[in-house]
C-alpha cells in the first residue's frame, strides 16, 4: 500500500496511488478521454483502464505509507488538474516525496521533439473526444 502506480496511455503514462482493497487514488483528467476530473479513489481495473501497470521503483518514499496514503485521500475531490503544472504524476510525487514534480513534464521540455510528438497526440486525442461527442 502507498506503492506509486503508472499504467501507459497514448503518448504519456498515467499515474497513481495504491491504497489497499484493490483501489487507487488518482487525478482523473485524462485518463480515459478528454475531461478535467477531480481526485477520486477508483477499482484498478478502472484505473488500468485495461493495460498494464507496475509499481514505479525508486528511492523509498519520502514518507511511510499510512501517510502517503492520508496525503492522496486528503486531496479527493480537488479538481484543479493542469496537464503542465498540476498533473496526475505531480500529484504521486507531491504525496509520497512532498514535491510537486512531473518528469514527464520535465522530459517534454528538455527534447523539443517530443514536445511536437506530444502536442500531436493531443491534438488527435481532442479531434476523436469531439468527433465522439458530435456523433
Amino acid at each position: 500500500m502507498g506503492a506509486h502506480l503508472v499504467t501507459p496511455r497514448r503518448g504519456f503514462a498515467h499515474h497513481g496511488i495504491y491504497v489497499g482493497g484493490g483501489k487507487v487514488v488518482h487525478y482523473g483528467a485524462l485518463a480515459h478521454c478528454l475531461h478535467r476530473g477531480p481526485v477520486e479513489e477508483v477499482s484498478l481495473a478502472h484505473f488500468t483502464y485495461g493495460h498494464p501497470a507496475w509499481v514505479r521503483s525508486g528511492e523509498g518514499p519520502g514518507f511511510d505509507c499510512a501517510e502517503v496514503i492520508r496525503r492522496a485521500r486528503s486531496r479527493l475531490g480537488e479538481a484543479r488538474y493542469r496537464l503542465l503544472s498540476n498533473n496526475c504524476e505531480h500529484f504521486c510525487e507531491w504525496c509520497l516525496y512532498g514535491q510537486h514534480r512531473s518528469y514527464q513534464v520535465e522530459e517534454m521540455f528538455a527534447r523539443p521533439r517530443r514536445v511536437i510528438h506530444a502536442a500531436d497526440a493531443l491534438v488527435a486525442m481532442v479531434i476523436r473526444a469531439l468527433s465522439v461527442r458530435a456523433a
